[in-house]
């Protein structure tokens, strides 16, 4: 059996970020696109880049960005991440006891996730894993390009993948590349109704709190090995090698 891969969103999942970065999504638009009302930019936000949820909200608006609406708002978000943000409750103890090679997997601009890590502390346990950010596709989450580069560049297979997402944009890109996906819910923007939503979307399995990782981990590890040595596998296997 092939080596198995825990690849992490960042954002809501490593930490505890999106609410921080809502606010302040939030508190930008009510200047630059004032007849967007705050629900919709709150639903456009969960999971998406920054430039995906710009170029859709002024497409809804009477008003146009200015040129720097992008770094304006990227620029405000880190500034207050670097003073607030909190790893997700359970993270540094789950990811400390992981032996599964690492990777992570995020929407936002690298520096971001760099700077997210080295502020929560998570850095000392995952400085050294591979990165992949939006800056690196045409077409970020929900696509699956994104997570299809990271299998690529690990070389690794998507079916060998184990994902945890908070967004239906990163559980729908995830599934769209073939792996299994994680629906986490344990961060403090997640509101009544999400886990099914994550469901739909195609997460095997909606996790409420970061403690229970290493069980689901166990349990998608035991599939997968039931799955290698049944009989329909071992018969498709004789015959590839015919």
């Amino acid at each position: 059996m092939s080596a198995a891969t825990l690849i992490f969103d960042c954002d809501g999942v490593l930490v505890d970020s999106e609410t921080i970065a809502e606010a302040t999504l939030l508190r930008q638009l009510a200047d630059l696109l004032p007849d967007i009302p705050r629900d919709v930019a709150l639903r456009q936000a969960l999971g998406m880049t920054t430039a995906s949820i710009l170029a859709h909200l002024e497409g809804q608006s009477a008003h146009r960005l200015p040129d720097d609406a992008l770094s304006r708002i990227d620029d405000a978000i880190e500034a207050r991440l670097a003073e607030e943000v909190c790893a997700i409750e359970g993270v540094v103890e789950t990811v400390a006891g992981l032996r599964l090679p690492l990777a992570i997997v995020s929407n936002s601009r690298r520096r971001r996730v760099v700077a997210s890590l080295a502020t929560t502390g998570l850095d000392a346990w995952l400085s050294e894993v591979p990165l992949f950010t939006a800056e690196q596709v045409q077409r970020p989450k929900p696509a699956p390009d994104l997570y299809l580069l990271a299998a690529r560049s690990l070389g690794c297979a998507p079916h060998d993948c184990l994902v945890v997402e908070d967004s239906v944009s990163g559980v729908t890109a995830a599934h769209a590349a073939g792996m299994t996906v994680i629906g986490f819910t344990g961060a403090s923007h997640i509101e009544d109704g999400h886990a099914e939503r994550l469901s739909r979307a195609g997460a095997w399995q909606v996790l409420p709190s970061m403690h229970g990782l290493a069980a689901l981990i166990d349990r998608w590890q035991e599939e997968r090995q039931r799955r290698v040595t049944s009989p329909q596998a071992a018969s498709a296997g004789k015959r590839s090698l015919r």
